[in-house]
């Protein structure tokens, strides 16, 4: 790993890029969660929509870094993508108090559902990106 300014340059920039963007999906699910559910009256409001960009953002990361480790051409790719963007752009600390907010019942389904679905995408990321490797 390159332990340089430009590896720390690469992986800062990387880790504003996934923050951002991890930003801008979490408020694009919550919105189109929260339309979804205004036509369904008030009770399907609330709690139910916590955690959803949280997962949508950690199944999407889980994928692509699957998909990176198969077919980053290089450290200076891995660092940039992998330790800047993507670590910035799945949250683990998101999802645990997401967890905790939901409540017990429903938060113990939140984190098997959250593993369950982040393993597999990370699975499907590096069996497709390995595909065409021999």
């Amino acid at each position: 790993m390159e332990r340089t300014p430009y590896g720390f340059l690469l992986v800062a920039l990387g880790g504003f890029l996934g923050a951002v963007a991890r930003h801008a999906v979490d408020v694009g699910v919550g919105r189109a969660l929260a339309a979804s559910a205004a036509g369904a009256g008030p009770a399907v409001l609330g709690d139910p929509l916590t955690g959803a960009g949280t997962l949508v953002t950690n199944v999407a990361g889980s994928f692509a870094l699957g998909l990176l480790l198969t077919r980053a051409s290089s450290d200076r790719l891995r660092l940039f993508v992998g330790t800047g963007a993507l670590s910035s752009f799945t949250t683990y600390s998101t999802f645990v108090a997401d967890a905790v907010a939901i409540g017990t019942p429903a938060g113990a389904w939140y984190v098997a559902v959250s593993y369950a679905t982040g393993f597999a995408a990370a699975a499907l990321g590096l069996a497709i990106g390995g595909r065409d490797r021999r």
